[in-house]
Protein backbone atom coordinates (compact mmCIF):
# COMPACT_ATOMS: atom_id res chain seq x y z
CA UNK A 1 0.00 0.00 0.00
CA UNK A 2 2.83 2.38 0.87
CA UNK A 3 4.61 1.61 -2.39
CA UNK A 4 1.42 2.24 -4.38
CA UNK A 5 0.84 5.53 -2.58
CA UNK A 6 4.42 6.62 -3.24
CA UNK A 7 4.13 5.70 -6.93
CA UNK A 8 0.81 7.59 -7.25
CA UNK A 9 2.32 10.66 -5.56
CA UNK A 10 5.36 10.56 -7.87
CA UNK A 11 3.08 10.33 -10.94
CA UNK A 12 1.05 13.26 -9.66
CA UNK A 13 4.12 15.41 -9.01
CA UNK A 14 5.70 14.48 -12.35
CA UNK A 15 2.87 16.03 -14.39
CA UNK A 16 3.13 19.57 -15.77
CA UNK A 17 -0.30 20.37 -14.41
CA UNK A 18 0.98 19.89 -10.85
CA UNK A 19 3.67 22.51 -11.43
CA UNK A 20 1.13 24.91 -12.90
CA UNK A 21 -1.23 24.31 -9.99
CA UNK A 22 1.56 24.91 -7.50
CA UNK A 23 2.59 28.14 -9.27
CA UNK A 24 -0.99 29.43 -9.26
CA UNK A 25 -1.43 28.59 -5.60
CA UNK A 26 1.77 30.47 -4.81
CA UNK A 27 0.64 33.48 -6.86
CA UNK A 28 -2.72 33.48 -5.07
CA UNK A 29 -1.07 33.23 -1.66
CA UNK A 30 1.23 36.16 -2.47
CA UNK A 31 -1.70 38.21 -3.80
CA UNK A 32 -3.70 37.54 -0.63
CA UNK A 33 -0.69 38.51 1.49
CA UNK A 34 -0.33 41.79 -0.42
CA UNK A 35 -4.04 42.51 -0.05
CA UNK A 36 -3.80 41.85 3.68
CA UNK A 37 -0.85 44.22 4.10
CA UNK A 38 -2.57 46.90 2.02
CA UNK A 39 -5.73 46.52 4.12
CA UNK A 40 -3.70 46.86 7.33
CA UNK A 41 -2.01 49.99 5.94
CA UNK A 42 -5.46 51.47 5.26
CA UNK A 43 -6.63 50.62 8.78
CA UNK A 44 -3.55 52.23 10.33
CA UNK A 45 -3.88 55.27 8.08
CA UNK A 46 -7.56 55.67 8.96
CA UNK A 47 -6.64 55.51 12.63
CA UNK A 48 -4.24 58.40 11.94
CA UNK A 49 -1.26 56.42 13.17
CA UNK A 50 2.08 56.44 11.42
CA UNK A 51 2.28 53.34 9.30
CA UNK A 52 5.21 51.64 7.61
CA UNK A 53 4.76 53.64 4.41
CA UNK A 54 4.59 56.91 6.36
CA UNK A 55 7.75 56.11 8.27
CA UNK A 56 9.52 55.18 5.04
CA UNK A 57 8.49 58.45 3.40
CA UNK A 58 9.62 60.43 6.43
CA UNK A 59 12.95 58.60 6.33
CA UNK A 60 13.45 59.59 2.71
CA UNK A 61 12.57 63.22 3.43
CA UNK A 62 14.93 63.25 6.39
CA UNK A 63 17.75 61.84 4.27
CA UNK A 64 17.18 64.52 1.61
CA UNK A 65 17.15 67.25 4.26
CA UNK A 66 20.37 65.93 5.79
CA UNK A 67 22.02 65.93 2.35
CA UNK A 68 20.95 69.52 1.76
CA UNK A 69 22.19 70.59 5.19
CA UNK A 70 25.53 68.89 4.51
CA UNK A 71 25.85 70.87 1.26
CA UNK A 72 25.04 74.13 3.11
CA UNK A 73 27.60 73.29 5.80
CA UNK A 74 30.28 72.66 3.18
CA UNK A 75 29.48 75.98 1.50
CA UNK A 76 29.61 77.83 4.85
CA UNK A 77 33.00 76.26 5.56
CA UNK A 78 34.28 77.34 2.12
CA UNK A 79 33.06 80.89 2.70
CA UNK A 80 34.59 80.93 6.20
CA UNK A 81 37.93 79.86 4.74
CA UNK A 82 37.73 82.68 2.18
CA UNK A 83 36.88 85.24 4.87
CA UNK A 84 39.65 83.96 7.15
CA UNK A 85 42.12 84.04 4.27
CA UNK A 86 41.14 87.58 3.27
CA UNK A 87 41.22 88.72 6.91
CA UNK A 88 44.70 87.32 7.52
CA UNK A 89 45.98 88.98 4.32
CA UNK A 90 44.53 92.31 5.47
CA UNK A 91 45.99 91.89 8.94
CA UNK A 92 49.36 91.07 7.41
CA UNK A 93 49.28 94.12 5.15
CA UNK A 94 48.23 96.35 8.09
CA UNK A 95 51.10 95.06 10.21
CA UNK A 96 53.56 95.62 7.39
CA UNK A 97 52.21 99.14 6.80
CA UNK A 98 52.50 99.97 10.50
CA UNK A 99 56.13 98.83 10.56
CA UNK A 100 56.92 100.92 7.51
CA UNK A 101 55.34 104.02 9.08
CA UNK A 102 57.30 103.51 12.31
CA UNK A 103 60.54 103.19 10.40
CA UNK A 104 59.84 106.46 8.55
CA UNK A 105 59.43 108.38 11.85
Amino acid sequence: MEARSAKAAEELVARDSFGELLARMTENAMALTKLGFDAMDLVVRNLRLAGRRDVTNLGRQLARTEDKLEMVLQEVERLRERVDGAGSRRAGSRAAGGRARRQQR
